[in-house]
C-alpha cells in the first residue's frame, strides 16, 4: 500500500501505519474521544499522538487492519498528505477565550468545510487566530487570519518548513464575509499561477508581493 493511501501514513519501520482521522479544527466530543481510544486499543496501536495539525494519529496500525479501523472509527479519513489544503488550525477564539477579538473557531470551521482536501500546486496550511497572540501560528501558515477589534487581518505566504518564511500582511480590518472572499481570490490566484510543489510564499517571492497584492485586491 502506498503512503497516504486509505488515509494512512507509512511509519519508520516500513511495516506499520499511522491513521489520522480528520478532526475539523481539532474539536471533538467526549464520545468521539472514547471511540478513538477504544479503536486504538482494539487494533493494538502503539500510541496515540496529537499532531501539530490538531489531529489524533493512531501510530503502529497494521496494514491489514486499516479498513476495519476506519469502519469502526466512523470518521472521514481526511487529507494528511498530498498537494492540497492539509489542515485548518484554529485557536478557541471568542467561543471560549477571554482574550479573543474574533470567532476564530467558527471561521476555521467554515474554511475547513470549504477548503480541506482542495488540490493546489503544493501542500497548503491555513491558520485562524482570534487575537494578536496568534496561538494558531498564523504567521507561518500559507494563509492566515488574525482577529482584532476591527475585524480580520489577512496574512499570506508563511511557511515553517526547512526554509522558514514569515507571512506578509495583505490587508486588515475585514468582516467575515470580506475575509472569506479574499481567501477565495488568493486560492484562485495560487491555483492559476503557482508551480508544482511551490508554496504560496515562494510564488509570492517569484512574482513579487506588489504584483500579487494588486492582483488579489483588484488594485
Amino acid at each position: 500500500m502506498k503512503d497516504g493511501e486509505k488515509g494512512a501514513i507509512l511509519q519508520r519501520d516500513k511495516e506499520t501505519f499511522a491513521v489520522a482521522p480528520h478532526i475539523p479544527c481539532g474539536v471533538l466530543m467526549p464520545a468521539q474521544m472514547r471511540n478513538i481510544a477504544d479503536v486504538a486499543e482494539k487494533y493494538g496501536a502503539a500510541a496515540l499522538k496529537i499532531t501539530s495539525a490538531a489531529r489524533i494519529a493512531m501510530v503502529g496500525i497494521k496494514g491489514a487492519d486499516i479498513d476495519a479501523v476506519w469502519k469502526d472509527l466512523g470518521i472521514t479519513p481526511g487529507h494528511a498528505v498530498g498537494l492540497c489544503v492539509r489542515s485548518i488550525k484554529a485557536c478557541p477564539g471568542t467561543a471560549f477565550c477571554r482574550l479573543a477579538k474574533q470567532d476564530s473557531l467558527g471561521m476555521g470551521m467554515k474554511l475547513d468545510a470549504k477548503y480541506h482536501g482542495v488540490e493546489l500546486p503544493s501542500k497548503t496550511k491555513i491558520g485562524v487566530s482570534g487575537c494578536a497572540n496568534q496561538c494558531a501560528e498564523t504567521c507561518i501558515k500559507d494563509i492566515g487570519l488574525v482577529g482584532s477589534k476591527n475585524g480580520w487581518k489577512v496574512l499570506v505566504g508563511g511557511c515553517g518548513a526547512s526554509t522558514p518564511r514569515l507571512a506578509d500582511t495583505l490587508t486588515e480590518s475585514l468582516s467575515d464575509e470580506a475575509a472569506l472572499l479574499l481567501i477565495d481570490k488568493v486560492v484562485a490566484y495560487y491555483r492559476e499561477n503557482g508551480k508544482k510543489l511551490e508554496r504560496i510564499g515562494k510564488m509570492i517571492d517569484r512574482v513579487g508581493f506588489d504584483a500579487f497584492k494588486s492582483a488579489v485586491l483588484g488594485e
